[in-house]
């Protein structure tokens, strides 16, 4: 199993995130966290590195269900995708989502199968369409 569902892109960016963004959200994910890796390496460690953020995505239904059958799931939750500039190759940017399945793995619970399958299918249609667009 690989830890992350993931595609390239050749855009900028700027235009990465926002189609990103509006993929999940075509997907039932609403963003509810944003980590920008590279000012905050900047502000807090004078770091540089390429553009990239965290996003946490959440869909509402799934994450019900998940903590329905473990509450403890939400030191899992939500689901980060990653979109990076790639620091060697100018113009292309790569979108990373965290497995679903993992969280199966990690816990050890069987009855997380069957959301963290739909998730993953759900993170994959998002990632489909990003490359589809």
């Amino acid at each position: 199993m690989t830890i992350a569902l993931s595609t390239t892109l050749h855009s900028s960016f700027a235009d990465a995130v926002e189609r990103t963004r509006e993929s999940l959200a075509g997907e039932g994910f609403g963003v509810l966290t944003e980590i920008d890796m590279k000012a905050t390496l900047k502000a807090k460690l004078d770091e540089d590195m390429e553009d990239y953020l965290i996003l946490g995505a959440c869909n509402p239904a799934l994450a019900h269900q998940a903590v329905s059958v473990d509450r403890q799931i939400g030191l899992l939750l939500p689901c980060n995708v990653v979109v990076r500039r790639d620091p060697d190759s100018d113009g292309l940017v790569h979108v990373e989502a965290m497995n679903p399945q993992l969280l199966v793995q990690v816990t050890g619970e069987p009855a997380l199968k069957a959301v963290a399958h739909e998730a993953a299918v759900k993170l994959q249609a998002a990632l489909d369409r990003l490359t589809d667009s």
